[in-house]
Order: C-alpha cells, then sequence, then structure tokens
C-alpha cells in the first residue's frame, strides 16, 4: 500500500486503540498512516474473549479502571460509550452476545470486530504500513519526524498506540514508555495486571494435586474485592476472581478468599452436626465445596497449614466449627508473586495522566503528540473494560487531530 508522502497524522500501532484513532480523524478528513512492525494488524483482538473478542461491556463506568488519577477516563468514556461502539457493531451486522456481568462477546469470532475495523479504516482513507518497525522518532518545529525500516515519515501530529508490557510473545515492547520519557512525559511504574497468583513452595505443597478445582468464591485484595470463579493450578491461584484482584495486589500482600459467598459456613456446621451427628467434617464439607479440596482440607495440613481433622460432627464443638467455619471464610495467602508479562492480560500503569489532556490525550508539554489506550495510565477490570477504554480514548483523541 502506497503511503501518503505528507500525512496529517501517523499513529504508531494497529491495535484496538491504533486502528480507532485513525477511523475517527480519518473520518474527520484527515490524512492518516498507522504504521507497526508486526505483520498484521489487530494480533491481540484475535486472541482476545477466548477468539470471541468480548469487545466492551454495558457497565464501562469510570469506577471500574485503576489509574493514579481516577478522574481522567470519565471525560473519554462520557464521549464514546459502550453503546456508541455496539452501533458501530449492529451496523456491521455482526452478532454478539451478552455472556455475563454486562460483558458483550461475538456470536462468531473477535475477526468479526477485526475485519470491521480494517473496513471502517479502508473507507475513512486510512492507509496501513505493517511490518515497519520505528527506529527513532524525533520532534521539530513541524511536528515529528519518524525513522522506519521502511525509510523516513513525517507529519505534524503522532499518535502512540502500542499498548503496554502484556504478552511479549506478541511484540510488547516498552516503546510507549521510552517515547514518553525521551519527550519529558513522567510514567507510572507498569507492572502485570489480571494475571495469576504464583505460590511459594510451602503453599504449593498445601494445593499439590489440587490443579483444576474451581470454587465460586469472593477474593479480596486491598480494600477491593470480586466475586467470581477461582481456580486453583499447579503454580498458584487463577480464575477471574483473582485475575481482578491481580491488578490492586501489591508484593507481599495478603490475599483473603471467602470460598463460601452464599453460605454462613459456621451456622451450616453447626447445624448439620445437630441433623447428622455421625457424618464425618469432610463430607459436610464436600457437599459445599469441591470434594478433592474438601478431602485435603482435612486431610494433610488443610487450608492455611492449619490441620482441620475429619472426625464426626458429634466429637467437635460448636467452637471447633465455628473455627473452621471462620477459617474457608477468611482463607489468606500471600502469593510469591504472579506470572508476569508473559500471561498478563493487561499492564498496570502507563504514561502518567497528569501530563495528558483528558479531553485530546495529548500530551500537555508536546502539542501534537498523543498517547492512547494501553500505554496510558488506565488499567480496566476483565471484561470489556479493556477494550472500551481503546475505542473511547482513540475516539477523543482522533477528535482532536
Amino acid at each position: 500500500m502506497t503511503v501518503s508522502s505528507s500525512p496529517d497524522v501517523i499513529v504508531i500501532g494497529a491495535g484496538a486503540a491504533g486502528l480507532f484513532t485513525a477511523i475517527a480523524a480519518g473520518k474527520r478528513g484527515r490524512r492518516v498512516v498507522v504504521v507497526d512492525h508486526a505483520p498484521e494488524a489487530g494480533a491481540k483482538i484475535l486472541i482476545s474473549g477466548g477468539g470471541r473478542c468480548n469487545f466492551t461491556n454495558v457497565d464501562a463506568q469510570p469506577a471500574r479502571y485503576l489509574s493514579a488519577n481516577p478522574h481522567f477516563c470519565i471525560s473519554a468514556l462520557r464521549r464514546y460509550t459502550p453503546r456508541d461502539f455496539l452501533d458501530l457493531v449492529e451496523r456491521h451486522g455482526i452478532a454478539w452476545h451478552e455472556k455475563k456481568l454486562g460483558q458483550l462477546f461475538c456470536d462468531n469470532s473477535a475477526r468479526d470486530i477485526l475485519s470491521m475495523l480494517l473496513a471502517e479504516a479502508a473507507d475513512a482513507g486510512v492507509e496501513l504500513r505493517l511490518d515497519c518497525p520505528v527506529r527513532d522518532v524525533q520532534g521539530t518545529e513541524g511536528g515529528f519526524v519518524l525513522d522506519t525500516a521502511r525509510g523516513q515519515m513525517m507529519a505534524p501530529k503522532l499518535v502512540v498506540a502500542t499498548g503496554g508490557l502484556s504478552i511479549p510473545k506478541m511484540g510488547a515492547t516498552d516503546f510507549a514508555y521510552r517515547l514518553a520519557k525521551q519527550f519529558g512525559l513522567k510514567v507510572v511504574t507498569p507492572r502485570p495486571g489480571l494475571v495469576p497468583f504464583t505460590f511459594t513452595p510451602e503453599d504449593l505443597a498445601r494445593t499439590h494435586g489440587l490443579s483444576g478445582v474451581a470454587l465460586d468464591a469472593v477474593v479480596k485484595a486491598g480494600k477491593s474485592a470480586f466475586r467470581e470463579a477461582l481456580l486453583i493450578t499447579h503454580r498458584g491461584l487463577s480464575g477471574p476472581s483473582i485475575l481482578q484482584a491481580s491488578s490492586y495486589w501489591q508484593p507481599g500482600q495478603p490475599v483473603t478468599v471467602d470460598l463460601t459467598p452464599d453460605l454462613d459456613l459456621a451456622e451450616h456446621l453447626k447445624a448439620a452436626k445437630r441433623a447428622r451427628p455421625n457424618a464425618e467434617l469432610k463430607t459436610i464439607l464436600g457437599d459445599v465445596l469441591p470434594r478433592r479440596f474438601a478431602e485435603r482440607l482435612c486431610g494433610d495440613g488443610g487450608a492455611n497449614g492449619g490441620e482441620v481433622e475429619s472426625r464426626p460432627l458429634r466429637d467437635l464443638s460448636d467452637k471447633a466449627l465455628a473455627a473452621v467455619g471462620e477459617q474457608l471464610r477468611r482463607w489468606t495467602v500471600v502469593p510469591a508473586g504472579t506470572e508476569g508479562y508473559r500471561t498478563a492480560e493487561v499492564t498496570v500503569g502507563g504514561v502518567d495522566t497528569n501530563d495528558l489532556s483528558s479531553k485530546t490525550l495529548e500530551a500537555k508539554a508536546v502539542p501534537g503528540l498523543h498517547f492512547v489506550g494501553e500505554a496510558v495510565d488506565v488499567t480496566g477490570w476483565l471484561g470489556g473494560y479493556n477494550f472500551q477504554w481503546a475505542w473511547s480514548s482513540g475516539w477523543v483523541a482522533g477528535q482532536a487531530l
């Protein structure tokens, strides 16, 4: 594809945020070129949502986003909403469904969303230059000069949409952070988000043989709590509730898990003692928890390493049963760490929002330079929120280009 000799806008990054910025600017008559080091646009879109792309969430409100400045995302999310994006999806005839908790997915394939974006980009006159790494960027009086693997490019406006550090095997780099610092912008220290926890050897020993066990749980890290599925893995803990909590977790901090969120377990055990005094504790626990988990709890160490003896209920005092109930409603672990960027779905942190305009995503001190999407210190919950930030931040930036 031939690239304009003098585009109005260069967008670095052909992912969700970059393509949507380019579309928004192109529809306003701007000549836009998108460059990316990858051979294909939107590779992360294609693997998202198990291949069906959880493309937005109907409840994408500012409270569902992490940022050093929690107010920063308000303007963009209000100006371009989940309904706006859904209207676009429906205009393209893409079948969709709401799965749970406001999460919207394609019925067929994530490629439907990518095809829609590429069609919109083509209609807006956007030019794509893929397999084209950017080696250097310099600011000039007239804008920005890019040294790329395919020669020099120049434009008065530059948008950086190169994402964060998550999933490096798909080409994730720290390009956005390096460029921000080059132009004097601050960066909130990045860390993996929406990522599984790993256990210490001691905790791994306690959960040995339980890999694959799933529970409905409330997981709390800091002041934030999430109720969804929890999954025990061969390395620690995963599942939606764990991924959500991980974005709020700090190293060394305990994570507290309520394994029976709909049940006052202490009262349940005391009632079971009266109704079934000869039943063993592990049998009663196996009625409300996965049986493998209950058997391990009552066998070789139990949760938190505390021995839970599986005796007939008649032999256990109400106080002892209450202690078991409390233990399982406040199962506390201190993760050794996380799986890191290798499996993290997002990067928490990024270009400091204090250095950007919330109305345009433009760098306050560098006219014409914009940062959008995951590169910015705005991180959504699991469930379509990060895609909505890509659409919203890209759209508002596009209106200012």
